[in-house]
């Protein structure tokens, strides 16, 4: 099956499974959910959002996020792990979106990756479900399923996320990467996983995909 039919066909699925997904990550701004990805590196989204309220009702905006002391942050957000790095990365993006941005979080990918703690991906899912910019952010779960659907080689997620926008319509991106993030927690796990009774795995994975993750009891 080519690429661009397979690609229709796992929109239709995933349509059905997940016509209004919603954002994991509890927000209420383009700053908290900026914050919240940054948190979420490592770390499950159900964890961060039992931390991000605590961190934000100390300080809501960069502004008073930048006054906090780093050392107050990383005790807030110390279960989610990497917390020495975190709370110096979210200190910082804070400082320079309150000196260089006036306090707003700065919509363009250029600007996003030039602050502490924030890479391509956070980046994108802030101009994604913040701004609405097309982008396709690539998780763990989609980087897997992308390889196990035969629409990337999955050699690297950024070869991943350019194989996705090739594939699919940029119009769609925002919506289709938390689809497969879902469905890849819920139906498509990394181990223990039966790919011939998968509702997309069963027929959009190759045989030789298949054989190799059946070896390695996946």
């Amino acid at each position: 099956m080519k690429r661009a039919d397979k690609a229709r066909r796992i929109m239709e699925i995933l349509d059905d499974l997940y016509a209004l997904p919603p954002i994991p990550l509890s927000h209420r701004d383009p700053f908290s959910l900026l914050v919240a990805t940054v948190l979420s590196a490592q770390c499950t989204d159900k964890r961060v959002n039992q931390v991000t309220p605590i961190l934000f009702e100390r300080a809501a905006t960069p502004g008073d996020m930048a006054r906090v002391p780093v050392e107050e942050i990383r005790e807030i957000i110390h279960t989610c792990g990497l917390a020495p790095a975190k709370s110096r990365a979210i200190h910082g993006l804070s400082e320079i979106i309150e000196r260089k941005h006036g306090g707003e979080v700065p919509r363009t990918f250029e600007e996003l990756e030039m602050l502490p703690g924030v890479g391509h991906k956070t980046a994108s899912v802030v101009m994604a479900q913040a701004f609405g910019v097309p982008a396709f952010p690539v998780d763990t779960h989609i980087h897997r399923l992308a390889a196990r659907w035969g629409l990337s080689c999955g050699k690297s997620v950024t070869r991943t996320e350019a194989d996705l926008k090739k594939v699919f319509p940029k119009e769609r991106w925002n919506v289709l990467h938390l689809q497969i993030i879902y469905f890849g927690r819920e139906h498509c796990p990394a181990r223990g996983h039966d790919l011939t009774v998968c509702p997309i795995c069963s027929w959009a994975a190759s045989k030789k995909r298949m054989a190799e993750e059946s070896e390695r009891g996946q």
